[in-house]
């Protein structure tokens, strides 16, 4: 094998081609456990101004631009934008929504099972992984509950419609008749950290809160159980 073409190049050259990777790809699994191969591919990608991004609870891996990149090639204006996929705000609108619908529901399932996987511990035979894998636990969103509960606000159905093509085509969802489901992308390129406060705590919350969507608005309401208790626990005081 030629030398400058090892297994972090291999892997650096894949993700560059195909945007994304599961993370139970070969080469990805080899890199996750690999401390060396993991450094070198950071370090071939930063030649060209990139970065791995990765996340324990998504099934992919994908690539972001570091930040002198960014100013490089988009510029302080392309900086000042919502997004540098071209999505217009409608479409941002919806990828946050559907993010809320799908991702959030997702993560407190999977900090279920890790939870209950640490209590069991102790037992010889635990049979419950502590993260199980994002595809199974990741809820699905209806397509007519989604144009029902947000098409007045993300501009009626053929919008709707079209900005679900830019998200897909982005690798944000995937279309499954009339549900959809996670992408590779979705619960890589936002922060988690940071949207899920800002959506819980704010009038969006209320909002997913009611939807008709049952498995998103059980799992919405349960997550701002706590932000309820201390409103009460203001109003009592």
């Amino acid at each position: 094998m030629n030398p400058s073409f090892d297994e972090a190049a291999q892997l650096a050259a894949q993700l560059l081609a195909r945007r994304w990777l599961p993370r139970n790809h070969s080469l990805v699994r080899r890199a996750l456990i690999d401390q060396d191969i993991w450094q070198r591919l950071n370090e071939r990608l930063a030649a060209v101004g990139m970065r791995v991004v990765d996340n324990l609870y998504a099934d992919h891996i994908t690539l972001a631009m570091l930040r002198p990149a960014e100013v490089a090639v988009f510029g302080e204006t392309g900086l000042a934008a919502n997004n540098n996929l071209d999505l217009p705000r409608d479409g941002v609108a919806l990828l946050v929504v559907l993010w809320s619908l799908i991702v959030l529901p997702k993560r407190q399932r999977q900090l279920a099972r890790a939870e209950a996987a640490e209590e069991g511990q102790g037992e010889m035979f635990a049979t419950d992984k502590p993260l199980p894998l994002a595809a199974s636990v990741s809820p699905t969103v209806s397509y007519r509950s989604l144009l029902a509960d947000f098409g007045n606000q993300l501009g009626k159905k053929m919008r709707l419609d079209t900005n679900l093509k830019l998200l897909e085509r982005n690798g944000f969802i995937i279309r499954r008749n009339e549900d959809i489901a996670e992408g590779p992308l979705l619960d890589l390129l936002l922060d988690y950290d940071t949207l899920a406060p800002r959506i819980l705590d704010g009038a969006l919350g209320d909002v997913l809160a009611r939807s008709t969507d049952p498995v998103a608005a059980a799992a919405i309401a349960r997550l701002r159980e706590p932000e309820q208790e201390h409103i009460e626990d203001s109003e009592e005081i």
